[in-house]
């Protein structure tokens, strides 16, 4: 439904048309923006976007002309090709699509292929591993509302996920595991899910970096970060609705699990998922700048680069609105 929602909250004609009065307002110096980006790289900090195919960020990281057909711009070739585009300014990305499903061999091939071997991918762990009850929400049909069986496991998540992206795994900075937020119907105490996220973590493969993002305020408890530095995983700072601002979650004293931190800044607290949709589609511009996030970002960079271990900075666009804009403010 959410992905629906983004779809259908404005028509293409209403996209192209705020296009059109894009040029001034959104002042996207994208020649700038790359040469920052990379040399924050070269630091061992890498800054980019979760999901990328956005036609609202036309004028900005994307040239219309690449992506025209009979002189028409063409959704279909925007969306096989623009990553190649995308990588000219950032040095990252966070797949969110694998959320939703297990590519195939053909996909990985496809999207690899579509952009130059130097950037660097987070992928989010397909969600038939991760959510223990699939909730009550129309897109999961008759599964709705029930116990998923093949919640953490790490056979399936082997052999249907890390597999197929064996040929590639230079290219893949880590792995996240996103757990949504879980009702006492799920999990009643907090050492249950901590002693199931544990065995999973010890049974799935070395050699990928992995990293760990929960909803739930209350699991941000030593125990938990305990849990994760046991296994060489990291915690995700990820900025929600329900979640701690991410200076407070960086302040905790246990947070920074492994010599990798990863940032995903996702919605402002307080706002939902599909406000935010609502609010910022088509993502063309900033609408809503959150100071307050972006000085959390900076001094993680910050962090980073004193402490020289590496760190994945993650922004969407309903943070703000339009996520190069919050990039190209984070890094002035």
């Amino acid at each position: 439904m959410a992905k629906r929602l983004d779809c259908q909250a404005v028509s293409r004609i209403e996209i192209f048309r705020k296009l059109v009065n894009m040029g001034a307002a959104g002042k996207f110096d994208r020649t700038r923006v790359a040469e920052t980006l990379s040399s924050l790289a070269g630091r061992g900090v890498y800054v980019g976007t979760s999901s990328w195919k956005y036609p609202g960020w036309l004028g900005q990281v994307y040239s219309e002309e690449r992506y025209l057909t009979r002189g028409r711009f063409s959704q279909k070739k925007f969306e096989s090709t623009c990553l190649g585009e995308y990588a000219e300014t950032f040095p990252a990305v966070c797949g969110d699509f694998s959320f939703y499903q297990f590519p195939s061999e053909d996909y990985w091939h496809r999207l690899f292929g579509s952009a130059p071997p130097k950037l660097l991918y987070a992928f989010k762990a397909p969600e038939q591993v991760t959510v223990k009850v699939f909730p009550k929400h129309d897109r999961y049909g008759g599964r709705a509302g029930q116990v998923n069986e093949t919640y953490l496991d790490a056979g399936l998540f082997t052999d249907a996920f890390l597999r197929p992206l064996e040929p590639y795994r230079a290219q893949i900075a880590v792995v996240i595991f996103e757990f949504g937020t879980f009702s006492r119907a799920s999990y009643d105490r907090l050492r249950d899910f901590l002693a199931d996220l544990d065995t999973f973590l010890g049974r799935i493969p070395p050699g990928v970096r992995y990293a760990v993002e929960v909803r739930n305020p209350e699991l941000l408890r030593p125990e938990y970060f305990e849990c994760l530095r046991g296994r060489g995983a990291s915690h995700v700072f990820n900025s929600w609705t329900r979640m701690p601002p991410l200076a407070q979650q960086t302040a905790l004293g246990d947070a920074f699990t492994t010599d990798l931190s990863v940032t995903r800044a996702l919605l402002g607290r307080g706002r939902s998922y599909e406000q935010a949709v609502k609010e910022f589609s088509p993502y063309s511009e900033v609408k809503d700048p959150n100071e307050e996030a972006r000085a959390a970002l900076r001094a993680i960079i910050s962090r980073s680069l004193e402490t020289q271990q590496p760190a994945f900075i993650f922004v969407n666009n309903r943070l703000e609105g339009n996520a190069p804009g919050t990039i190209q403010a984070l890094v002035e």
